[in-house]
């Protein structure tokens, strides 16, 4: 076996788990408190990454483009939740599902008006385009270590605000027990703006720093977002210690699966067979963990207290 392959493809998998949690994070908080079934989260990612292409190409700088990108995200998540998601909060889920799968291909269908079929992308600076050697002979890209050490902070971060701040507590009161929290005086709508807009800037930062490795599309969000509802259901709705392990997971099975399962399956079939195969099965790997997981814990794997 090519161990340095299969170290490359660790980081490359870590790096999609990064980018998973982050989306997974807000929108797990987001059902999890409101019972909102928000399709359109993947729309905010998708806001981030032509939001951020369209600022650092204005600024002629990744770092402050970024930057600047972030309170325009905070401040787009809140007029969508204030003016929109707001009215679904007392409707049942299939009212949500269908406003918000609205809202996908309205947005999309904006997106492609104002940037057209082609899409955006980011040129990264001249410094992040080299490739860091690890022990073993190890390389890899330095974008993607940039990317897995800002993924790995915010996740640091976001844990301490919700462990260890006095909202991360109301945060925390609402994903076991909304009623409660607003039956003991908590403006339960300010809750559930300031959660949406924490949602909204987690999954577009998620959108602006995988642009420069991918690119900024109309309809970039839908894929990501399937990942996203199969990863707070393995880890349990809700719960963000839930969603960073469930993400990890998935995108490790994800793409160690599409990289090395027709490798395998070529010991006991014919290339054509296992070249067929082989994206199949690796496809279909998260679903079956997410089927298991159900099975043995049908609340995930860390439900909140309470759940």
């Amino acid at each position: 076996m090519n161990y340095t392959l299969l170290a490359e493809q660790f980081f490359n998998g870590f790096q999609l788990g990064i980018i998973l949690f982050l989306v997974a994070a807000g929108l797990t908080l987001i059902f999890g408190i409101m019972d909102l079934v928000n399709l359109a989260h993947g729309t905010l990612y998708m806001f981030g990454a032509f939001f951020a292409s369209t600022l650092v190409a204005v600024t002629d700088s990744l770092v402050l483009g970024m930057i600047l990108a972030l309170p325009v995200m905070l401040a787009a998540g809140l007029l969508l939740e204030f003016s929109i998601l707001r009215t679904l909060y007392e409707r049942n889920h299939l009212d949500q599902v269908l406003a918000t799968f609205g809202l996908i291909l309205f947005f999309n269908e904006l997106f492609l008006i104002v940037w057209g079929p082609e899409g955006t992308g980011i040129n990264l600076p001249p410094y992040l385009t080299g490739t860091i050697t690890l022990p073993g002979g190890i390389t890899v890209p330095e974008y993607r270590m940039v990317i897995i050490a800002s993924g790995l902070l915010v996740a640091l971060l976001l844990y301490v605000l919700v462990s260890k701040t006095r909202v991360g507590m109301l945060i925390r009161a609402g994903a076991s027990n909304r009623e409660m929290v607003g039956a003991l005086g908590i403006n339960i709508k300010l809750l559930f703006t300031l959660v949406f807009g924490l949602g909204a800037v987690l999954a577009g930062f998620a959108g602006m720093i995988i642009t420069p490795i991918t690119q900024a599309d109309s309809g970039m969000g839908e894929s990501i977002l399937i990942l996203a509802f199969v990863v707070i259901v393995i880890g349990g709705i809700g719960s963000i210690k839930g969603a960073f392990i469930a993400a990890i997971l998935t995108g490790l099975i994800d793409t160690m699966g599409r990289s090395f399962i027709d490798v395998a399956l070529l010991q006991i079939m014919d290339t054509v067979a296992a070249e067929t195969a082989g994206p199949a099965i690796s496809s279909m790997m998260i679903y079956i963990l997410m089927a298991i997981i159900l099975a043995i814990k049908p609340s995930g794997l860390f439900p909140p207290k309470g759940a």
